[in-house]
């Protein structure tokens, strides 16, 4: 049977704080966690929730593993409820990301194993192409650096803006040397940018937003990340020293299945793209 827990925005501030409380005082963060219950993962609702869900209803009882999905609106909780127990695994991110939430919240997050593509994409309710935004117009971008930096990518890869020579996974506006059109950046918080769309005349915006705001990406941007050499596949992650979990092992298999394949491709039609052959 399957358990999915959505979290509103109130209990997720509860429970961050409890997070952060308990974790001060938890000697969980040298041992593994137990193995013996139902393997409890937080996930974003779109996609990954939904690969998630696909396998605990077709796959999860063949291979012996008792899934449990939680859904969270933000990419914080996700890690911290990993690193002090309170789930099994996450995904939901990148490498990129996960990269800097481990340097400036001191997690001990590691990747398990690679499963998507979400392509970031630029979408407007205002103009119908790039090339149509006018002098001064104002664009949206994600306003955590990772993903800052890789919307500031996106519209350099597509001539909207250059960036200056070394400029990496964590440039900013500030980075930026060129900018022909005098475009004005609005940051926002990832999951707000689909709502943004209304209030500026175009918006960066993460895949899973795109998606769970009824946008497909593969039709409605102006302009989408290419899946050649990304950085940015999102994985199954655990808290270091978890990997060999069996029930982890379990569901990476599972994750990396052909009928997660085809479930992907059928379902998302290019919007979401699985990274594993």
């Amino acid at each position: 049977m399957r358990n999915t827990a959505k979290i509103t925005t109130a209990v997720l501030a509860a429970g961050a704080l409890t997070l952060g409380l308990s974790a001060c005082g938890s000697d969980k963060d040298s041992t593994a966690s137990d193995t013996s219950g139902p393997l409890i993962v937080a996930a974003s609702p779109v996609p990954h929730a939904e690969i998630l869900n696909f396998i605990e209803k077709n796959l999860a009882k063949k291979a012996g593993l008792d899934l449990e999905v939680k859904e969270f609106q933000d990419y914080i909780v996700p890690n911290t409820a990993t690193e002090d127990g309170s789930v099994d695994a996450n995904y939901f991110q990148n490498q990129p990301y996960l990269d800097d939430f481990n340097k400036k919240r001191g997690t001990h997050i590691v990747p398990v194993v690679t499963v998507h593509l979400e392509p970031l994409g630029l979408y407007s309710h205002k103009v119908k192409s790039a090339d149509a935004l006018k002098s001064g117009a104002t664009v949206a971008v994600p306003n955590d650096a990772v993903n800052e930096a890789r919307a500031l990518k996106l519209l350099a890869s597509n001539g909207l803006i250059t960036l200056k020579d070394g400029a990496g996974s964590e440039a900013t506006p500030r980075d930026i040397a060129k900018n022909p059109k005098n475009l004005k950046f609005k940051e926002v918080e990832a999951a707000q940018t689909p709502r943004s769309l209304d209030d500026v005349d175009a918006a960066v915006i993460n895949g899973n937003y795109a998606i769970s705001s009824g946008l497909k990406p593969a039709q409605d941007a102006l302009v989408l990340e290419s899946a050649t050499n990304n950085p940015y596949g999102n994985f199954l992650a655990v808290k270091k020293g978890n990997e060999n979990d069996p029930r982890v092992k379990k569901l990476a298999k599972l994750l990396t299945s052909p009928e997660v394949k085809k479930f992907i491709e059928d379902k998302y039609a290019g919007s979401v793209i699985p990274s594993f052959k």
